[in-house]
C-alpha cells in the first residue's frame, strides 16, 4: 500500500471516528470468507458500519483526531481487526453475540468498545455491552417515572371527585324516602269524618 493509499484509509477512518460516538474493535482472524461476508451482510441489515484496517492506520486516524479521548484502545488493536460503527451502542454486541451462538464459536472476539466515550476492554464485556441502554430506552424510562406520579395524582383526583358527587345523590335518595312515607302516615293519622245524623222521621199522620 502506497503512502497516498494509506493517507487515503486514514481520512476514511477519521470520517468515520467523527461520526459516530460508538465502535466496537473486534478480531475476526480465523473466520472463512462465508463467514466474514455473513458478517458484513447481518450488520449492513442492522445499519452497522463495518470497516477492516490495518492496526497502524486505525491508531493514527484516532491520534489526530484526539489521541488522548481514545487512548484507551491503543493497546487492543493487534492482530487482524474489524471495526463496527453504529448509532445503536448495544448493536454490534448483539450481532457479535448472535453471530457466535449461530457459528458455535467464540468469533469475532471482543477486544474493546467505545461507547459515548466510555471505553469496554475484553471480549468477557461483550455480555454488559448487549444490555446497554439506549439513548431512546433511557428517555422512555424517564419519561415513564414522570408519568407514574401525575397519574396517582389524576386518579386520586377522579376519585374524590366521584365521590364528591355520590354524597349528594346519596343524601337526596334519604331525603325522598320519608317524604314518600309521610303521606300514608298523615292519612292514617287524619279522623274518619262522623257519618250524617239521620234525619228525624216526620211524625207520622194521625
Amino acid at each position: 500500500m502506497t503512502k497516498v493509499q494509506k493517507n487515503e484509509v486514514i481520512e476514511v477512518l477519521k470520517d468515520k471516528f467523527s461520526q459516530y460516538n460508538n465502535f466496537y474493535i473486534t478480531n475476526t482472524e480465523s473466520l472463512t470468507v462465508a463467514q466474514v461476508s455473513k458478517l458484513r451482510r447481518v450488520c449492513f441489515d442492522k445499519q452497522v458500519e463495518m470497516k477492516v484496517a490495518k492496526n497502524t492506520l486505525i491508531k493514527k486516524a484516532l491520534e489526530s483526531l484526539d489521541a488522548e479521548k481514545y487512548a484507551g484502545v491503543y493497546d487492543s488493536l493487534q492482530q487482524v481487526t474489524a471495526l463496527m460503527f453504529s448509532e445503536n451502542p448495544k448493536d454490534p454486541a448483539l450481532i457479535l453475540s448472535s453471530f457466535r451462538t449461530e457459528s458455535k464459536g467464540e468469533k469475532p472476539v471482543l477486544k474493546a468498545a467505545f461507547i459515548n466515550g466510555d471505553v469496554f476492554v475484553g471480549d468477557n464485556q461483550l455480555a454488559t455491552l448487549t444490555k446497554i441502554k439506549t439513548k431512546n430506552e433511557l428517555i422512555g424510562e424517564v419519561i415513564g417515572l414522570l408519568q407514574s406520579p401525575a397519574k396517582r395524582i389524576l386518579s386520586a383526583l377522579l376519585n374524590k371527585a366521584e365521590a364528591g358527587a355520590e354524597a349528594p345523590a346519596a343524601a337526596e335518595a334519604v331525603a325522598e324516602v320519608p317524604a314518600a312515607a309521610e303521606a300514608p302516615a298523615a292519612e292514617a293519622a287524619a279522623p274518619e269524618a262522623p257519618a250524617a245524623e239521620a234525619a228525624p222521621k216526620a211524625p207520622a199522620a194521625e
